[in-house]
């Protein structure tokens, strides 16, 4: 699915400036290390971009800090999920912390979502 110009850009300062938690799941997901899945990592699409995407298992995967329980930000994540379910695609939202706490255990949930 295309992106506009301005969220392809983002996506390229995201890919430069990954978060500790990010970089952690990213040493585990990419070239194919988890069973062979292949995932993109910033992955723009439509008016989003997400933290990591597998286009064959249609899943989304985001690293949510903090401020994701904060003010609005938990109604405009359930727009934008919204919003990729209407585009058959589904959304793993993993706390940093508990990415943090378990890179293992982070990426046996990845894969369990991404064999469903």
């Amino acid at each position: 699915m295309d992106a506009p110009r301005r969220t392809r850009s983002f996506a390229k300062q995201l890919r430069r400036e990954m978060s500790l938690p990010e970089v952690l799941l990213w040493l585990g997901l990419k070239a194919r290390r988890l069973e062979g899945l292949h995932f993109r990592k910033q992955h723009p699409i439509g008016p989003y971009v997400l933290d990591f995407y597998c286009d064959e298992a249609k899943l989304a995967v985001e690293v949510d800090g903090g401020g994701h329980d904060l003010g609005d930000r938990p109604r405009l994540d359930a727009v934008r999920d919204d919003w990729m379910a209407q585009r058959g695609i589904r959304t793993l939202r993993l706390p940093a912390v508990d990415v943090l706490a378990c890179v293992d255990g982070a990426l046996r949930t990845i894969l369990s979502e991404a064999r469903r």
